[in-house]
């Protein structure tokens, strides 16, 4: 069995798509920002388990920039965890997009309709609303199409206050 779980990293480490993956953990009111694995683009299950094994007594959040894409936020609730996908139309080309709209119990959105269709974010948009971004204001994030999802994630940041903690660390890469 310890093979198969070693082939299976292998290959979504062989899956793994530009872009980064980055926890934002926030105690005694300071933001601190920390690398993610690359499998955490390509595997919700790693994301999740990796904000999980954060264990903080403040906010936890998940932030992944998919291939200059979409976006993913993520953070754990007690029971569960928070989901929230700029274009859910994503979805059709890319994994972790399709299990986040598993996880919501969302339909992948029809191939006809999702052709020229604008960036259509799913979940929870009140995600980010207890520090500082309301769920309206992060749908208009979600719908910029002049912006990349770094750029999107950055604006994040800046809103939330952990820009700078976030720039560091995606910098560094």
């Amino acid at each position: 069995m310890a093979v198969q779980s070693i082939e299976s990293r292998a290959e979504v480490r062989e899956q793994a798509l530009p872009g980064y993956a980055v926890a934002a953990i926030r105690e005694d009111g300071q933001w601190r920002c920390s690398r993610m694995s690359a499998d955490a683009l390509v595997d919700l299950d790693t994301a999740i388990t990796e904000l999980r094994e954060l264990r903080s007594t403040g906010a936890v959040l998940g932030l992944l920039d998919v291939d200059d894409e979409f976006f993913v936020l993520l953070r754990p609730t007690p029971g569960g965890i928070s989901l929230m996908v700029s274009d859910a139309v994503a979805a059709l080309d890319y994994d972790v997009a399709a299990d986040v709209l598993d996880l919501l119990r969302l339909e992948l959105p029809p191939e006809d309709e999702a052709l020229d269709a604008p960036p259509w974010p799913e979940g929870d948009l009140a995600i980010l609303a207890d520090l500082g971004l309301p769920a309206d204001e992060l749908e208009v994030l979600a719908g910029e199409v002049e912006l990349y999802p770094d750029e999107q994630l950055a604006a994040i940041g800046r809103r939330c206050g952990f820009a700078d903690a976030l720039a560091e660390v995606v910098d560094a890469r």
